[in-house]
């Protein structure tokens, strides 16, 4: 097998595997492909042969299709080849992977966990430089007060 047809299967194969995963995306959100095309921005053919694994669709129109599927826009580059998985991140991988819940529970996730390491990463310097608070052993004690058997009006 020449370069050139291996580059071509590799891509084939890419294009097949972004296809089947939008369609079973828009399955699972009962959607059709009109209603899926139409929210994209994409033609309805178009649409149908991403689907098939006839064409392989850009980095915008994979946007497009993750919005109009509420599904994030990384997990279909990964699965399109447009980008690379980050090397050595199991909590993301495993997010990512997870079929437990939905694409954008994922997401939200995968928001919130960057969010933290960005928060982190932060704080790493000042950290440093101030001492950390201690945290007691348990927490303090709530005055508790039953309500009222008369209600006020």
């Amino acid at each position: 097998m020449s370069q050139d047809e291996n580059l071509a299967a590799v891509v084939s194969n890419a294009a097949s595997d972004i296809g089947s995963f939008i369609r079973s995306q828009r399955e699972a959100a009962q959607v059709s492909v009109r209603q899926l095309a139409e929210k994209a921005g994409v033609s309805n053919p178009y649409l149908s042969q991403i689907e098939r694994g006839l064409r392989k669709p850009s980095a915008d129109v994979l946007k497009e299709i993750a919005k109009a599927l509420r599904v994030s826009a990384e997990v279909l580059y990964l699965r399109a080849g447009i980008l690379e998985p980050t090397e050595g991140n199991r909590v993301r991988d495993a997010i990512v992977g997870d079929t437990a819940i939905t694409e954008r529970q994922k997401q939200v996730l995968l928001d919130i966990y960057t969010s933290f390491c960005q928060q982190n990463e932060g704080s790493e310097d000042t950290a440093e430089a101030a001492p950390q608070e201690s945290v007691p052993a348990t927490p303090p004690e709530i005055p508790h007060t039953p309500p009222s058997s008369t209600a006020s009006i």
